[in-house]
């Protein structure tokens, strides 16, 4: 993406954002106008609220104004309403949209959802917040591990109870044991880097097949099945698309060792949840740490939510107080690249949508 920097370029703030993150935008480069009012966003709930209060509402004349904001813009910082639809109608609205910042590390659905054509999502590019989230969704994987390895879960049973165990059980050691990571991408990375530290050797899968210092065996999703015969732990960061759906099939969990803890950080549609069942209640998976699921919210009849060996997240995982800081600070980096005519990072596929 060339920008010529004949003309200033209009950043509109589309989303909650502190005004002092706000400044840092501003800060820039000089020839940077940042269009921003938090009369017309919807106040944050909690840090890194990026769709706000549900309740709010503008009024009239402030989604007039709100629209007329964004549509002068030729950047984007969050999707407009952060919805499908928002995006949608910008597409429509604003033919000088050269770029979208886009809150989520897996925006990709939400520009599926929008409904745009092949052609329409041509006119301007969509970057997510890759990475961003990659320290606290690795910190939350060693979480489950380190769950279902030290028996947590039957932990908090008993205290419930009030139940003193004649018979001491012992826990796992976590080192000496083996971790598969499928999606050695950031967050991939990163939480192999955490594994390693804890004392574990690491294998996983990436769609390009290379080799990766500190990561032993590296296959493509083909060959995850080879490599889960003797892992003691497996952690998936995959993003959901029709290439990983329900990746981890019936198969794929009786290729696993028995006692595998499973952890999930990257979407549910990954998983085949029937097949997961299966697996904790055969013994297979010893115990599962789920962020994510199929369907969002978790339906109240799922029977994960009362499963005495699973953990389930509300796809939380991956928020930190620092959140709005560190997407600014990768927004702001971004925007440099951008003014300086280099490619952006961490662009949506409008192909495969991740």
């Amino acid at each position: 993406m060339m920008n010529t920097m004949t003309t200033k370029t209009t950043v509109a703030i589309a989303v909650p954002l502190e005004a002092e993150l706000v400044d840092r935008i501003r800060a820039v480069d000089p020839s940077v106008t940042v269009l921003y009012d938090p009369e017309l966003l919807p106040p944050e709930r909690f840090p890194a609220d990026h769709s706000g209060d549900p309740d709010f509402r503008r009024t009239p004349e402030q989604e007039v104004r709100y629209w007329d904001m964004l549509n002068k813009a030729q950047v984007l910082y969050g999707l407009p309403n952060e919805s499908p639809a928002g995006l949608a109608r910008i597409a429509g609205s604003n033919p000088r949209l050269e770029w979208i910042h886009a809150m989520a590390a897996g925006a990709g659905g939400a520009v599926k959802a929008s409904g745009l054509d092949a052609a329409t999502l041509q006119k301007f590019k969509v970057t997510t917040s890759a990475g961003v989230h990659a320290l606290p969704l690795a910190e939350f994987a060693a979480l489950g591990i380190l769950n279902g390895f030290k028996r947590s879960a039957e932990l908090a049973q008993d205290q419930a109870a009030k139940l003193w165990p004649e018979l001491r059980t012992p826990t796992r050691l976590v080192n000496g044991s083996r971790l598969v990571v499928t999606g050695l991408g950031e967050i991939g990375l990163e939480t192999a880097r955490i594994a390693r530290a804890l004392g574990m050797s690491v294998s996983g899968t990436k769609r390009t097949v290379e080799a990766i210092d500190g990561i032993e065996t590296v296959t493509g999703n083909d060959g995850l099945a080879g490599l889960l015969g003797s892992a003691d732990a497996v952690v998936n960061t995959l993003p959901g698309t029709p290439y990983t759906e329900k990746l981890f099939s019936r198969d794929v969990f009786a290729a696993m060792k028995p006692g595998t803890v499973f952890v999930n950080v990257g979407r549910g549609t990954v998983v085949d949840e029937e097949a997961l069942l299966e697996a904790l209640g055969n013994g297979q998976v010893s115990y599962a740490c789920l962020d994510v699921f199929a369907v969002e919210p978790l339906p109240q009849d799922s029977p994960l939510w009362s499963h005495p060996r699973v953990m389930v997240s509300p796809h939380t995982s991956a928020l930190s107080a620092a959140e709005n800081r560190l997407i600014t600070e990768r927004f702001c980096s971004n925007l440099r690249t951008y003014l300086d005519g280099g490619e952006l990072p961490h662009l949506v596929d409008t192909v495969h949508f991740y």
